[in-house]
């Protein structure tokens, strides 16, 4: 990239380039010596670092052209590294000082011209080359300052454009916290009496059961265990909604525990896991969790007499979790995916990973999530 000085050097070479040539080309101009030509070179270097210093670069090219106007005569065009200078200092904001060196140069090349304008040349020509420098400084001055004002105007209009995204941002943030307050006092008043009512009821039969020394039902126990970890996800999804930040902290390591509850629940179960377990992002592992939670409650419901097979496959580059039975499903009978299907594939696709969830061909259905683990998701 170019250096911001460049343009600046580089307009200070090709004015004093111009100013060489026109003083050695005009007919009224004078001789041009080292001096002349070190006053050009200060020009140069005064243009060259007039970003950074635009009062001290405005000084010295006013001091030098006109020098160099008194001593080579090189005409209209000592005014031209001038008004550059008198443009970038209106810009900055330095408006007495562009105001003052625009006097100062018409003032003394006036004064030059008057001094040794012969005494048959008609005054009529130095009056309109003065007055076409006044323009010039006039234009160089009020250039400058609508440059700045339109700098001045974009830089608000970025700041508000900011300002306006931040704003609905925030918003955007306020609103997505009243809706998961509106969804958390939903499911609380729904789910949570009635889950509530299950496990008391579980628990009182399981109680009276053991007093009358009768050992509770495999089914009875399922139940009271499944309410009271129902009751214990609820919570936790409750205060997920009520928090910003997520603290749901289910995951393939408590894999075993549905096993379990599954197993109480009549249907065998049983888990696999290759390749080396290691820390997963907590998207990721809650998806999982969730695949196998959704896979095995529909064995429970829909499969029938069955044998479930939980597999959990560790890649370097992805995570594979599948469930699959050998129930009554059949591919001859084409499964509509319910809530608890679409469910699943909106958690793994938003994770980028895909699902594959269909009957097997020698009977069975099979539930299947690749999530990528080689970038973000």
């Amino acid at each position: 990239m170019m250096r911001p000085d460049l343009p600046y050097a580089l307009g200070g070479v090709a004015l004093g380039v111009l100013l060489l040539g026109n003083a050695a080309l005009a007919p009224d101009a004078g001789p041009v010596r080292a001096i002349d030509v070190a006053l050009v070179l200060v020009m140069a270097a005064a243009l060259a670092v007039c970003r950074r210093y635009p009062v001290v670069a405005l000084i010295a090219v006013t001091a030098a052209m006109l020098a160099l106007h008194v001593r080579a005569h090189p005409g209209v065009s000592a005014a031209f590294p001038v008004l550059g200078a008198v443009y970038v200092v209106a810009w900055r904001g330095r408006r007495s000082a562009a105001a003052l060196a625009s006097l100062v140069f018409l003032g003394g090349f006036l004064a030059r011209d008057i001094s040794v304008a012969p005494v048959d040349r008609p005054g009529q020509l130095i009056v309109e080359r003065t007055a076409l420098l006044l323009g010039w400084f006039v234009a160089a001055n009020i250039a400058g300052l609508v440059a700045r004002q339109r700098r001045a105007y974009l830089e608000q209009v970025e700041q508000r454009a900011i300002e306006a995204e931040r704003t609905r941002e925030e918003m955007a943030l306020r609103r997505a916290g009243e809706e998961r307050l509106r969804i958390a006092r939903d499911l609380h008043d729904s789910l949570t009496h009635n889950i509530s009512v299950i496990k008391v009821q579980a628990g009182i039969a399981v109680h009276l059961a053991r007093k009358h020394g009768e050992e509770p039902t495999a089914a009875l126990l399922a139940i009271q265990e499944a309410s009271g970890a129902a009751m214990r996800e609820l919570r936790a999804t409750l205060d997920v909604l009520r928090s910003p930040s997520d603290a749901d902290c289910v995951g393939l390591a408590r894999v075993g525990e549905l096993a379990e509850r599954t197993r109480a629940a009549g249907v065998p179960v049983q888990v696999t896991v290759t390749g080396q377990p290691r820390d997963l992002p907590a998207e990721v592992d809650q998806a999982g969790y969730r695949v196998v939670q959704e896979a095995l409650t529909n064995v429970a419901r829909h499969a029938g007499p069955a044998t479930a097979q939980i597999h959990v496959e560790y890649a370097p580059a992805q995570l594979t979790v599948s469930v699959t039975d050998d129930g009554q499903a059949s591919p001859d009978r084409p499964v509509t995916p319910g809530v608890g299907l679409r469910g699943m594939g909106e958690r793994v696709t938003g994770l980028g990973g895909s699902l594959n969830a269909a009957p097997h061909d020698g009977g069975g259905f099979a539930v299947r999530a690749r999530f990528p683990l080689d970038g973000p998701a």
